[in-house]
């Protein structure tokens, strides 16, 4: 296994990518370690990859993926990660603003005992309308939806260990929510401050519309770290609610009309109360319907709803100090005493 691949999603960044791989390979071989290139060519319509395969024909470490359209950048990052064979994988922009010198630094940080090393554009070169402020507001949401604490969820400089990465399963937007996936899973995590940079070339290929985006999939973060493997507590809770809610309505109503002789075909009380009812009814279902699926998903996947960091055996522990040959099968029960 090599020690390290750098995942870097393109698309339309052909100006960019030679500076681009000279500064990652002057960043890397002074670590002296064996790493690769994994470039993402995310259905570019210029000349990036036709000039990524050039590139690739006289550099031993670069592999180049093709889409056959545009993706995005989260499947990018996936399939740059399923194909990545280092032992720590570090992600990054391809559009020059992510300094490949902070490289090293992330990998140092990742090595004292972290899962995960997340960039924090202290000094963003952006715009401030367009780009910084709605990525302030989304980072504040963000965190106090997810309770991990980030600066910068958006930055795509990241080093991860493989073992983590791999089991990732990114859809949508969430590469930008790889923190709170980790943090699900049971990672260590930490956040590094890096240098940004102003673009040099082209322009960026997302908007402020991307953000409306990336609510949903916040939302679709939230219900998979709470509610997963129980989404009857959250259907059902909130169908026992309002039906309760919806018959106590009914109840009284039907008291005024026995006792009190009160007319209640004008009432929009009594359509309120049938409505909750039915909706209740019908979210408890909701909530059935549900807990089967997310049953199904795990079972016929052989998933289960935990991750393991690791599993010690006593065995084991006794190979680190005695030879093995000289390890018995059996257990004397004075052994335990």
């Amino acid at each position: 296994m090599l020690d390290l691949s750098v995942v870097i999603p393109v698309y339309n960044e052909e100006s960019s990518l030679p500076m681009l791989l000279e500064q990652v390979h002057s960043a890397l071989l002074p670590m002296s370690r064996l790493y690769e290139v994994v470039i993402v060519d995310d259905g570019s319509s210029d000349g990036s990859f036709a000039l990524l395969e050039r590139m690739a024909r006289i550099d031993p470490t670069l592999t180049v993926i093709r889409f056959r359209r545009n993706f995005g950048q989260t499947p990018a990052i996936q399939a740059g990660i399923d194909i990545a064979k280092g032992r720590v994988i570090v992600t990054m922009d391809g559009d020059l603003q992510n300094d490949p010198a902070d490289i090293p630094r992330l990998v140092a940080k990742l090595e004292e005992g972290f899962d995960l090393v997340v960039g924090w554009r202290a000094n963003r070169r952006d715009a401030f309308i367009n780009r910084r402020l709605p990525s302030l507001i989304a980072n504040q949401v963000i965190s106090r939806m997810t309770n991990i604490r980030l600066h910068d969820y958006g930055c795509t400089l990241k080093a991860i260990t493989a073992d983590l990465a791999k089991q990732f399963r990114l859809y949508g937007e969430m590469h930008r929510f790889i923190p709170a996936v980790a943090a699900f899973i049971g990672a260590r995590i930490v956040e590094l401050p890096v240098n940004h940079r102003a673009r040099q070339h082209g322009q960026s290929k997302y908007g402020i519309g991307r953000t409306l985006r990336v609510v949903l999939d916040l939302m679709t973060v939230r219900f998979i770290q709470n509610y997963l493997t129980r989404p009857m507590q959250v259907f059902g809770m909130l169908g026992l609610i309002l039906s309760t809610t919806g018959f106590g309505i009914s109840m009284w109503l039907a008291i005024e009309k026995i006792v009190f002789h009160k007319n209640l075909a004008d009432r929009p009380l009594l359509l309120l109360g049938i409505l909750l009812i039915v909706v209740g009814v019908q979210l408890v279902s909701l909530g059935l319907m549900a807990d089967i699926v997310a049953r199904t998903y795990h079972e016929a996947q052989d998933r289960r709803p935990y991750f393991i960091r690791s599993i010690t055996t006593g065995r084991d522990l006794q190979a680190d100090t005695v030879p093995s040959d000289q390890i018995s099968g059996t257990i004397d029960a004075r052994d335990l005493s």
